[in-house]
Formats: C-alpha cells, sequence, structure tokens
C-alpha cells in the first residue's frame, strides 16, 4: 500500500483501471500531467511491478501493463476499516447538528 502515497504511482493504477496500457501511452499521460520524462514514470512502473500491484508483459517491441486487482484488495481492506471508523463518528456528528438544529429552531 506504500507504493500508492506517491500521486505519479496511484494516477498510473487509476490510467490502467481501464485496462492494459502500454509504457509508453502511460510515460505519455502522466508525463503530460505531472511533467516527469519518460525514464522517471518508467522507474514509477518498475515500483509498481515489483510491489506486485501491476504486470507487465512483454508483446514485441511494447511493454503492456495491467492492474492486478488481487494486489488492491489490501487497499480496499484498509478503506473498508477507515470508513467504518468514519461512518460511526459522522453520524453521531448528524445527530449532534440535528439537535442543534432543533434546539435553535425552539428558541
Amino acid at each position: 500500500m506504500d507504493v500508492l502515497g506517491d500521486p505519479v504511482r496511484r494516477r498510473l493504477v487509476e490510467l490502467l483501471a481501464d485496462g492494459e496500457r502500454s509504457a509508453g501511452q502511460l510515460a505519455t499521460a502522466v508525463g503530460a500531467e505531472f511533467g516527469i520524462s519518460q525514464p522517471a514514470a518508467s522507474r514509477h512502473l518498475r515500483v509498481l511491478r515489483e510491489a506486485g500491484v501491476v504486470d507487465s508483459e512483454p508483446r514485441g517491441a511494447v511493454r503492456l501493463y495491467s492492474v492486478r486487482p488481487e494486489a488492491l484488495d489490501e487497499v480496499e481492506r484498509w478503506a473498508h476499516r477507515v470508513r467504518r471508523f468514519w461512518d460511526g463518528h459522522l453520524d453521531a456528528l448528524e445527530t449532534e447538528i440535528a439537535r442543534g438544529r432543533r434546539r435553535r429552531d425552539d428558541d
């Protein structure tokens, strides 16, 4: 999950959510968006590949990348825990806001 802390790597994973893309397509997209070079984009892809977040497959002169969905299971579990924690707190806040409105309307 640490590898997704970087905005460039998160964006690469977002771009791959629609399906596989070539390293060149990915480098062009993040290069334009973040102002990074092709070698820098390749380093980010290597980090994602080594962490098991993406797969890469050479096809002729092109290397295609795709997301490994099972690698995102940890992120999903983390988000579920955080959401469960905050849902209860936000529900309590909503209740307090409603009470405050009722008191204000009663005055």
